[in-house]
Parts: structure tokens; sequence; C-alpha cells
């Protein structure tokens, strides 16, 4: 089987597991879990097949045209390099994860079967964008996510939050995808073509006439889908799904497109020195104010999105600095612990019985309850904190280092100021990221607050998933910059010595801090009535004061809900602790902006619909019944009245004519 038709099964198969399952869930329920989970691993096996094969060699292309336009022809095209392939592999990986995790969480959920076949379709949609080498047949694999997002973050739609989420999600998201479509066809129009490599072989060439316009409107979309300042507003939301799916949209799917895109596409944004420093400045943005946030958050899942959007703007920000082999690198490397972080905290969320318990404020003793999720997600955090050896390390030290080549000017890919940019707002975000991880595993497994209900042992299959994504999130980092050098261009991914220090420095300055903050927000809660209320809820009543447990009872009800008094957050932020945990108040800046006048107009549409133009309706409406009304009165049936009315008629007729021949 030659690599071309393996490639066009690996999009293929999950597309027919999703149709069958629609087709059969109802039906015949048995067949879900395994239309779920074989096709999606058929593929991950199938994607493997095709890296195996690519190699970090030449790039595989094919094309057929779909049908005649008349202008730009629009084709079937595959462009399967490097990137593509290991991206596709990411892909297969953790989809064939969520899909068998999912059999555990969702077990005795009513709606699996429609759940499972969206999420094959979710995959198939990515694998498209993946492999697509035509911007328009990606444009389909594009929106068929977001569809896909819309139902999967709704999935608890007897929920207000769930609604609320997935129609956000959907909005925000398309609200970027207007200027991005004008992008494509403009970059369409500009290049010939919507194939990949004639678009790059117009740029090479110099032959765009608007370069910095057409960048522009892609980032747009870029930061929609990605998650991006100002458009990530919509992923902290969508934690109201089921975690799996978090897990997906987080790792593999939905948010690693649009930095996938620009990698694609990189030579476009590097012809204009605007494009590139917009997209340094969006970067830096999104990692700071997401790393804040994050450290100000109660529920793990929303700790673990504001994550995700940081760790996003260190991919874009090595795209910034004209390095896709760094953002692409860290790609991986985020998505394996990134699944992993989500799937624990899916564990944790299993535990307890219900995802309002996941305020980490209300976590106590999950350590020997989880011990699976405790061992990896402790894995999981040093990674994404970039602690040496875990993969994260390896993946932001090459971010960082791309960087400095450009500050230093070993690279000429980028503006300088898009390299300065990069480079301190990535190490003040590696400052907070270790910070926040710090806090998260703090008061998840160490924490002091209400004891949640046992819910048991979580099934065998969610465990043994949480260790094999362990595995890379691991040993990913130091074998991965070792070897994929021959996949990304024969980019150096090796960690430099001064970025390697500086990074780990300040990710070990944050982790520390945190735990003294943490130390202390702890043994000053122990010296306090209602800290000691809150440590021993059990205890004996004369060890608190009676004002104190009174207060407390009026506040949380009873003992057992007190939230951990030990929480660093607030000590690290201080002022800032209100305003991160709001996310800055975006949300209250653009319902001001575009969502009250939007409100305003529509209400002034439909009181001039309904007191105007129904007015007119009304009225044109009520002159021919009047004139019905009178004609029908002198319709009676009465031979005397119509009688009258004919001598009536004739004198008026016989005066008229008197006094006409008079005047003659």
């Amino acid at each position: 089987m030659t690599t071309t038709t393996l490639a066009v099964l690996v999009p293929l198969l999950p597309f027919l597991g999703a149709a069958a399952g629609l087709l059969l869930g109802r039906s015949a329920p048995g067949f879900a879990r395994p239309l779920a989970v074989l096709p999606t691993l058929a593929s991950l096996v199938l994607a493997a097949l095709v890296a195996a094969r690519q190699g970090g060699g030449r790039a595989l292309d094919a094309v057929t045209e779909l049908t005649p336009t008349g202008s730009v022809p629009v084709e079937l095209a595959l462009h399967i390099d490097g990137f593509a392939a290991l991206v596709a592999v990411l892909v297969g990986t953790v989809a064939t994860c969520v899909q068998i995790y999912s059999t555990g969480y969702l077990r005795d959920d009513p709606r699996y079967a429609s759940y499972a076949a969206l999420v094959s379709l979710f995959t198939s949609a990515m694998f498209l964008v993946v492999y697509s080498g035509d911007l328009m047949v990606l444009l389909v694999g594009w929106e068929v996510m977001g569809i896909c997002s819309y139902f999967l973050v709704g999935h608890y739609w007897e929920t207000p939050e769930a609604r609320a989420a997935s129609l956000k999600a959907f909005l925000v998201t398309k609200l970027g995808d207007v200027p991005f479509l004008i992008g494509l066809l403009a970059l369409a129009t500009e290049a010939g073509s919507f194939r990949i490599t004639k678009i790059l072989g117009a740029v090479a060439s110099g032959s765009l006439d608007h370069p910095t316009l057409i960048a522009l409107l892609l980032l747009a979309g870029v930061a929609g889908k990605s998650a991006q300042f100002p458009l990530h507003t919509w992923l902290p939301d969508a934690m109201a799904g089921p975690t799996p799916v978090s897990a997906l949209i987080h790792a593999a799917t939905m948010v690693a497109a649009g930095v996938y895109f620009v990698a694609r596409l990189l030579p476009l944004f590097e012809a204009s020195r605007a494009a590139m420093v917009v997209l340094a400045v969006m970067a830096a943005v999104t990692m700071v104010g997401s790393a804040l946030a994050a450290l100000a958050q109660d529920d793990i899942k929303r700790v673990l999105a504001y994550s995700t959007i940081g760790q996003l703007g260190y991919m874009t920000g090595a795209l910034a600095t004209g390095d896709r082999g760094a953002a692409v690198f860290h790609l991986l490397s985020h998505g394996a612990f990134k699944a992993l972080l989500f799937l624990a905290a899916g564990v944790i969320i299993h535990a307890v019985g219900t995802n309002s318990l996941a305020a980490m404020s209300r976590m106590r003793g999950l350590r020997d309850r989880v011990p699976d999720a405790y061992w990896t997600m402790t894995v999981a955090l040093l990674a994404l904190a970039a602690i040496p050896p875990f993969s994260g390390f390896f993946s932001k030290e090459s971010v960082l280092g791309a960087a400095e080549h450009v500050v230093t000017g070993h690279s000429e890919h980028a503006p300088g100021a898009a390299g300065w940019t990069v480079l301190v707002a990535g190490l003040i975000t590696a400052l907070l990221t270790a910070a926040y991880a710090t806090r998260l595993w703090l008061l998840a497994f160490r924490g002091r607050g209400a004891e949640a209900p046992d819910h048991g042992r979580q099934p065998l299959v969610m465990n043994a998933v949480l260790w094999v994504l362990a595995l890379p999130s691991l040993a990913l980092g130091g074998l991965a910059f070792r070897l994929l050098p021959d996949w990304f261009d024969g980019q150096d991914l090796t960690p430099t010595l001064t970025t390697s220090v500086l990074g780990t420095g300040v990710a070990l300055v944050g982790g520390i801090v945190t735990y003294a903050a943490w130390r202390h927000t702890t043994a000053l809660a122990d010296r306090t009535p209602l800290g000691a209320v809150a440590a021993h809820p059990e205890g004996d009543a004369g060890l608190v004061e009676a004002e104190a447990i009174a207060a407390h009872r009026a506040a949380y009800g009873d003992l057992a809900s007190a939230p951990d008094p030990s929480d660093p957050g607030r000590l690290l932020l201080g002022p800032v602790h209100r305003h991160a945990a709001a996310g800055f108040h975006l949300d209250a800046v653009y319902a001001t902006l575009f969502v009250r006048p939007v409100q305003a107009g529509a209400s002034l549409v439909r009181f001039l619909d309904r007191e105007v133009v129904d007015t007119y309706v009304r009225a044109a409406g009520a002159l021919p019944r009047l004139l019905g009304a009178a004609v029908r009165r002198a319709q009676t049936g009465n031979v005397q009245t119509y009688v009258s009315a004919l001598l009536a008629g004739t004198v008026v007729l016989a005066v008229a004519a008197v006094l006409v021949a008079a005047g003659a």
C-alpha cells in the first residue's frame, strides 16, 4: 500500500467510525465503544507508518482537482513533511488515549455514543488540517472542529454553564474566522492558488502585493482558534464540557490548529516585519496574562485552561522569532503532558463524584485516594514547569533559545524587537508557570479543605492511560531534541546554556517562593480561630472560639465545607488576585464594547419593527377593512332602502342638471 493511500485512510477511518457511531449508537449501543476506539487506534497506527516512511525526508505531495471552479482551483492535496507526520502521530496518540479513557469516564452516560462519534469526527477534522496541502480543504477541517467543539463543550446541555460555554466558544472562534476566511481568499487571489506549496513559492518570489494585510487577517483566525489574546476568553469557560474533551481540545486538536497553520505558512508571516512584531506582542501578552490568571484560579480545570493559553503563547512566540521547529517541538511535548494533566484531573473529579467539587480550595486527602493521578500529575507538572530532565524543559528552552538567537543577531528571520519581547515574556512566564504548577500540586494533594465523598477506585482504563502518557512527558524531550532536527529542516533544538540557566533558575525561584508562601499561609491559618476550624473540622469545639464557629457556619453552612485557608495565591498576587481571578475582566470589557451595544441595537430594531413597521402594516390593512364595512352597509337587501337611494340619486342628478343648464 502506497504512503499516499495510507495518508488518505488516516482521516477517513475516524470519519467512518463517527458516521457509523451516529447511525448505530442508539439501535446497537454495544457497538459504540468499539466504533470509538478501533478506527482511531487504526489511524494512529497508519499515521505512525506514514511518519516512518516519510522519515523527515523530502515532503510527500499528492493532488487531484476536486471540481472546476473557473478561477482559483480547489484541489484535494496532501502535503506531508516532517512537521505534519509528527503532529499527526501526536493527534492519533492523544485521541486514542481520550477514547479509551472515555469508555471508563463516561461508562454510565446515556449520550456516550453521540459523544464518542463527535470525538472521532473531531479527530478526523484535525487529521485533515494536518495533512491537507490545500488551504480551502484545510478550512473544511478547521470549521468542522469548530462545530464539534460546540456540541462537545455543551455535552451536559442540561446545565446553563455548558450551554453558555458552547455558544461562547462557537461565537468567539467565529469572530476570528471571518477575517481568516477573507485573508485566505485574498492570499489565494494574489498567489493564484490555494495550494500551500504554490503559495510558499509566490512568497519566495515576492509576488504578493499585500503580505502584511493578509498576515494580520489570518492572525485573527489563529487568535480565535488557538485562544490567543484577545480572543482567548472562550477556552476557560469551555471547561464546562467533559474532562476528556478538554484533554483533546487542549492537547492535540483545536487550539493546536492555529499554531500549526502559522508554522505551515511561516514564510508568509516572515515577509511582513509588522506581522512578526504583532505576533510577538500577542504571544507576550497571552503568556504573562494567562499565567497570572492561572495563579488565581480555584477550579483545577480552569488553572489548566489558562495554562494551555500560556503554553500556546510560547508556541506563537517561537513562531514570532521565525523558528517553527521550536514551536512544533513545544507543541508535541505540551500535547503529551497537557493531555496527562487533564486526564489526571478527570480522575480526581471522578473520585470526588462531581465536577462542582473541582475547586482546589475544597480538596483534602486526595494523595492516598488517587495514587495513580498523584504520581502521574506530579510528572506532568514538573514537565509543565520546565524542570530538567522532563520534556517541557527541552521544548521550552528551544523557544527561549530561538528568542535569544534573534536578540544576539544569530537569526535574521524576525526583528530584534520581537526577539526581546518573546525572551522577556518567556522568562516571566516561566517563573509564573512554576508558581501555579506548585500551587496546584500543593492544594490538590496536600490541601486542607473539605474532604469530598469517596466514590471508590477509578476504572482501570483511566489509570492505565495516565501511565501511557507519563512516558512521553518524562522522556520525550531528552530524546526529541537529538532526533527531531532531521524532521525539522535540520534546525538545532539543543538547549543553550544562557537560557537554560535563566529559565531553570526562574522556575526554581517560582516553585520555592510558592512553597514558602504556602507554608506561611498554613502556619498563619493554624493560629486563627477560623483557620483551626478549617484545619480540624472534626476536632473539639473547645479548640476554637464559639464566635468563630458561628461565623464559619454563617459563611459556609457547615464545618465540612470550609475552603482551604492555606492557598498561597492571594499572598503572591496581592491586590492583583481579584482581577486575575476574573480574567482581568476581559469578558466585562467585551460586554461593554460589543454585547451591550448589539443588544441595544437589537432592542431598537425590535421597537421599530413592532411600533413603527407593524403600525403601518396594521394601518394598511385597516383602510380596506373600513371601506369594506362601508360598502357592506350599503348592501342591506332591503328593497325600500334601494328605492329610497334610487330616488335620492335621481333628485340629486336632476338638481345638478338644472344648475348646469342655468349656468349655461
